[in-house]
């Protein structure tokens, strides 16, 4: 198994070879060419662990072999061999990211002890840039909670997405989650080191939208008494989340089209193009085809913005996640509250997954945090909710044709039977909807009349 691959890069034909030798004898495997020029093409066909260059050769030399390696592949390191060694060129190549500088004639054993501890460096921080890349997928994780179908294809479609770099358009209500979408596709991605701005479309006014978009220089317009760096030109090389991208004014529109299409902006005021890299994430509740209708939306920024599209189902119809929700958000207000609660009731967790949740995922996160807050024994109970809810949930499952409100007990037996019949009744699916162990469930049903061991399997309490 090879240690490593390694570029030599010599003019010499027998210093080249030696070397070739010297290194395939170690264990890695070893590419050799003759030039900078050929070394510059190998380059741009693939990695390499490690670089070992002469510095003086025609055309292109090894201060620029040093350059265009660093340029490409900031990871890996660069040794150089010279036989014109001086203390001015040896800082030089050090200052421009070389790893050692080795002068001729050479001791092999050097050679072997230089290269083989600038491939430990890069194996170093490729290690180091893997375990970021781990962190950062296990930190963007609970953003993606659920186990509902939808939420399973969302999060599937997320993971294939999120190493790409093309622009996606998250479509969702109000409060579904899509800048933590936004945010976990940037933490996933290849520049999930760098920055991720997430900017408000619809807070700002035309003028606003686009000096905070774009920057201005100094003297631009009155008050403008030094030049301000714009969102898209300071998130560069990274990430840029667009909310409510279908509130932007239509000439915004057409200056951010230009900057998709030319990857540069000109800030106000400005002459000069200044160059942008950033992939652009967009979220939207409207429905961008009727506003192409009406006008008020540029078809051919629908096109560049949605390459990708996701769409986040609201939490009416993912009632399978809201436990998992619910559970997450009291754990997360626990903690920081400093209290020790253990759970939900079963009654009040009945509550929280009937309820319609106009706010979506953010009224769920509200509604535990005040549960929390006024909770102050070992359970969230029903009391600790809003009363409101719980008027919903029985005037749901009054009994049609009927003006007398039902008992507890009959709202907690209807209930569970219409769960049962959503999930087909599966009884340990519906254990994990309700918020509780199949042994409780199966009590409940004997209880009601309802224990018909259907799959054969014995319960025990």
């Amino acid at each position: 198994m090879s240690k490593g691959k390694v570029l030599v890069v010599d003019d010499e034909t027998i210093a080249r070879e030696n070397l070739e030798h010297i290194l395939k004898k170690e264990g890695y495997d070893v590419v050799s060419v003759e030039s900078g020029v050929n070394a510059l093409k190998r380059l741009a066909a693939g990695e390499f662990d490690v670089v070992v260059t002469d510095l003086k050769m025609k055309q292109v030399d090894g201060m620029e072999v040093l350059a265009r390696t660093k340029e490409r592949y900031p990871n890996t390191e660069v040794i150089m061999v010279t036989a014109y060694a001086t203390v001015a060129t040896a800082i030089e190549a050090m200052q421009k990211g070389a790893y050692h500088y080795i002068p001729k004639p050479y001791k092999i054993d050097e050679v072997r002890m230089v290269v083989g501890r600038a491939l430990e460096k890069k194996q170093l921080r490729d290690e180091l840039r893997e375990l970021k890349r781990d962190y950062r997928a296990r930190l963007g994780s609970p953003l993606l909670i659920g186990k509902s179908r939808k939420m399973q294809e969302l999060i599937e479609l997320v993971s294939q997405v999120a190493p790409t770099d093309c622009s996606v358009l998250i479509f969702g209500e109000t409060g579904t989650g899509k800048e933590l979408i936004a945010r976990t596709l940037h933490a996933l991605s290849k520049r999930g080191e760098a920055r991720f701005l997430a900017f408000n479309c619809g807070a700002f006014t035309e003028e606003l939208l686009t000096n905070e978009l774009f920057g201005h220089e100094k003297d631009a317009f009155t008050g403008a008494t030094s030049t301000k760096v714009g969102l898209l030109e300071a998130a560069s090389g990274g990430t840029v989340f667009l909310d409510e991208i279908g509130d932007m004014p239509p000439s915004m529109q057409t200056k951010l089209l230009r900057v998709i299409e030319e990857k540069s902006l000109l800030r106000v005021g400005g002459t000069h193009a200044i160059p942008v890299d950033i992939r652009i994430v967009a979220a939207t509740n409207k429905d961008l085809n009727r506003e192409v209708e009406a006008g008020r939306f540029r078809k051919d920024l629908v096109y560049r913005l949605n390459v990708v599209s996701l769409r986040l189902p609201p939490l009416a119809e993912r009632r399978d996640d809201i436990p998992l929700l619910a559970h997450h958000f009291l754990a997360r207000y626990a903690k920081a509250q400093e209290k020790v609660i253990e759970g939900i009731s079963d009654e009040a967790m009945e509550t929280l997954v009937h309820y319609e949740y106009p706010g979506n995922i953010r009224e769920l996160e509200n509604l535990m945090e005040r549960a929390v807050a006024l909770c102050n024994g070992p359970a969230i109970l029903p009391k600790h909710l809003p009363q409101e809810l719980a008027k919903v949930c029985f005037r749901v499952y009054r009994t049609p044709g009927s003006s007398r409100l039902p008992t507890l007990e009959e709202n907690e037996s209807e209930y569970v039977r219409w769960v049962l019949k959503e999930v087909d009744g599966n009884k340990t699916r519906a254990a994990e909807v309700l918020g509780i162990d199949r042994v409780s469930l199966w009590r409940k049903l004997k209880r009601w009349g309802l224990a018909e061991d259907t799959d054969g399997e014995a319960e025990t309490a």
